[in-house]
């Protein structure tokens, strides 16, 4: 994976606080929309004379209009140079390769507007959305926006195919990514530059796939996503090919998902401080994230459990019941650390992994006394028991282990850092990259119109 930090940035500092843009028509642009385009001489002028009428009819700041053009072999550079000759809001920008995320990449980097947003050329999305779309980003409540085709309330036309690719790979992505996103492939999204600057080095797709890993990303840093729903329309031309696509966007899932579960992503670069509500900061004395930590808890000891009664009935079928025991706990218990470190309890890299784990054997000793103490107990007072019944009563030591088990993690193999005592953050001041990703719904003062009530709001939890 990508993380070379690019210039001008600081790969060890967490962003600032978002601010709301200041107001006026006038400077540089508020906006800068890029067209991918690849061989589209025939609809670029007509579809970015559109984009441009609407925004200088509704648009309330300076904006400009970047057409990438992905490497096209047609007449498309010669139409996108005579549209920035004539219209002063718009630019040609030339790539001799191609891929969508390669050009957003390339143009958003060298952007010198604060909102960053990409649409499609065939304008699929009801320009109308526009607005709502970017509204959160120059209020400075939110740090991503996208446009969903999967709500409740956008309004599609589109063949039952697409349709159904789409929803298939947006089910996938909330399983195996566990992404709270509705729509990660919608062409229309907005971005804040100095959000970019941090997440675009991150990002290896230079593909369709780069929507996806950009969302995934920023969703497991903390950052908030906003959604509008939209109305879109289906384009019969368009040129996608929709297996290739979706074998590619497979295999992006999967390495992300590598790439996530082994932690090897400074995703800390991205966190934020809280807002100026007084209510943001940390209460003192009242620990955080206590229901998800036991909603983790219990889901990777389910499955610990059941790897545990599979390798006893493994290992008791050429062995006795000590030793058979022993085998399946220390093995359960070190892929149970390891997913509890990563997953429960959000320690990302591999410092302090040997210390954790020594200690995650601690509190593995104390769970083989348990259950060895009830086998020795059941075979004292049962003699010869039956297999079901030795199965039985590990069970019932086992969930007396298991809480005793995150009690220990949670007290003192994984501690709150966070909770120690320390001066409560100020204006300006980051707090701990762990607790600054959490997402808050409070108004935001000066926010833009419709930046609340055009679509929702979703923030990963680290």
């Amino acid at each position: 994976m990508r993380t070379d930090t690019p210039t001008g940035t600081t790969a060890t500092g967490t962003l600032p606080a978002r601010e709301h843009l200041p107001v006026g028509t006038a400077g540089p642009p508020v906006l800068d929309v890029v067209i991918p385009v690849f061989n589209e001489e025939k609809d670029l002028e007509p579809c970015v004379r559109r984009l441009h009428d609407h925004l200088a009819g509704t648009f309330p700041y300076a904006f400009r209009i970047t057409v990438a053009d992905n490497a096209s072999t047609d007449r498309t550079p010669l139409v996108a140079a005579a549209l920035a000759a004539s219209v002063p809001e718009v630019r040609a920008f030339r790539l001799e390769q191609k891929g969508r995320g390669r050009a957003l990449r390339a143009v958003w980097a060298a952007s010198d507007a604060p909102v960053l947003a990409y649409m499609d050329v065939d304008l699929s999305t009801d320009l109308n959305a526009l607005l709502p779309l970017v509204a959160p980003l120059i209020s400075g409540h939110s740090d991503l926006a996208i446009g969903s085709r999967l709500t409740r309330s956008s309004r599609v036309v589109r063949g039952a195919k697409r349709e159904f690719v789409s929803r298939t790979y947006n089910l996938i992505l909330r399983g195996s990514l566990a992404a709270r996103f509705s729509d990660a492939q919608c062409g229309f999204k907005a971005i804040r530059r100095e959000v970019a600057e941090r997440l675009l080095p991150m990002v290896e797709d230079t593909g369709w796939f780069f929507d996806t890993e950009l969302l995934v990303l920023a969703e497991r840093a903390g950052l908030r996503i906003h959604e509008v729903p939209v109305d879109w329309v289906d384009d019969p031309d368009s040129t996608v090919h929709i297996v290739r696509t979706a074998v590619d966007d497979l295999k992006g899932v999967l390495r992300v998902g590598r790439a996530l579960a082994v932690g090897a992503l400074p995703l800390d670069r991205l966190a934020r401080p809280f807002g100026d509500d007084p209510r943001d900061g940390r209460i003192d004395g009242v620990p955080g994230g206590l229901a998800r930590q036991l909603v983790g808890f219990c889901a990777v000891g389910a499955l610990s459990t059941l790897c545990y009664l599979l390798l006893y009935s493994m290992f008791r079928a050429g062995a006795g019941p000590q030793t058979a025991n022993a085998a399946a706990l220390l093995l359960s218990a070190v892929a149970n650390t390891a997913a509890n470190r990563r997953l429960t309890f959000g320690v990302r890299g591999r410092e302090r992994v040997v210390r954790h784990q020594a200690q995650g054997l601690v509190v593995f000793g104390i769970g083989l006394a348990l259950t060895s103490g009830s086998l020795a107990a059941l075979d004292a007072a049962a003699g010869s028991p039956s297999h079901g019944t030795e199965l039985a009563v590990l069970v019932v030591a086992n969930l007396a282990a298991t809480v005793l088990r995150f009690l220990l993690f949670r007290a003192w193999v994984f501690p709150d850092r966070r909770a120690l005592p320390r001066p409560r953050p100020t204006g300006g001041t980051a707090p701990d990259a762990g607790t600054s990703g959490t997402a808050t719904d409070a108004p935001t003062p000066g926010t833009a119109p419709d930046a609340r009530t055009a679509g929702t709001t979703t923030g990963g939890r680290r």
